[in-house]
């Protein structure tokens, strides 16, 4: 009894609630320090994952956009239909001048445009697929109809050939020819003299021809030339008794005297009078008949 009345309390620390109310609070803190940090990590970690997210999105849209205007490009020259195609390339460019400001939910909306993209894309690779084989057949048979047409413009170029020269044949053979051409000098008294002639005797000259016969040749008005050209290659004329100039082989040329008249294919006889005016002078002189713009016939006569 003495002994357990004499024993030592024992001594606790007055401070040891204390210890253990700090303890508590510094676990607290420390566990609310981890979730921030987790948190934050956390928040970190999707924002990267956000513009990542976006940066390849506007890449793959870039790609879009080149797409869409090679699309565009091959589809309208094949004579396809471009608007859808248009259309969804103003969308892509509006889109990409905004996707700096966009968040998780437009990102999410901009895949799935992307998306709708790509389809748009896949769809017009057939239908570009289609028009490349549409205008290969169209190629081919336009090959084919240039053939033919070609071959059509060779036989057309071959009878035109053959008909001009066919006509140019005819117009030869129906040329006139003057036949039994003669040649009389008239004096004061109306006398008739066939070369040679005598300077001082000569008051007109008379050519006189016939139209030989010419079943090709048409019924129509002509226009009949003589020339007269003395032997230094001068051609006799006067403007004031009907002399003028026409055009042969491409040159104009004088003439002496003309007649109007109508071919009827009867062998026809034609009479010309020219008046020099004054002598002729000693030599040999040629007379050239001419239809329009070809020789019919020449003859010589000779002044003493």
């Amino acid at each position: 009894m003495n002994d357990q009345s004499n024993a030592t309390p024992v001594n606790r620390p007055k401070n040891s609630g204390t210890i253990i109310l700090l303890s508590v609070i510094i676990g607290l803190l420390c566990l609310k320090i981890f979730w921030d940090y987790r948190e934050k990590s956390g928040l970190q970690q999707e924002l990267t994952q956000s513009n990542t997210d976006l940066g390849m999105t506007k890449t793959r849209l870039e790609e879009i956009k080149a797409e869409l205007d090679n699309k565009i490009t091959e589809i309208s020259r094949l004579g396809g239909n471009i608007e859808e195609l248009k259309k969804a390339k103003e969308e892509v460019e509006a889109t990409l001048k905004k996707t700096k400001s966009w968040s998780n939910k437009n990102i999410k909306e901009l895949k799935e445009r992307v998306q709708g993209y790509e389809k748009l894309l896949k769809m017009k690779d057939e239908e570009l697929a289609q028009l490349k084989e549409e205008n290969k057949e169209l190629y081919s048979e336009n090959n084919e109809l240039k053939s033919k047409q070609n071959k059509l413009n060779d036989s057309l170029a071959r009878l035109s050939q053959r008909r001009d020269e066919l006509a140019g044949k005819v117009a030869i053979a129906s040329r006139l020819k003057a036949e039994n051409i003669r040649v009389f000098s008239i004096s004061q008294g109306n006398r008739e003299k066939e070369s040679p002639f005598r300077s001082r005797r000569i008051g007109q000259l008379k050519i006189q021809f016939n139209l030989a016969e010419n079943r090709v040749a048409p019924i129509e008005g002509k226009k009949i030339l003589i020339r007269i050209i003395d032997e230094n290659n001068q051609v006799i004329f006067d403007l004031a008794k009907g002399s003028g100039t026409f055009t042969v082989e491409g040159r104009e040329e004088w003439y002496t005297a003309a007649q109007e008249i109508l071919f009827d294919n009867t062998k026809q006889e034609l009479s010309f009078l020219y008046e020099k005016g004054s002598d002729y002078n000693s030599g040999n002189y040629t007379v050239e008949i001419y239809a329009a713009d070809y020789k019919m016939g020449s003859t010589m006569f000779i002044v003493k």
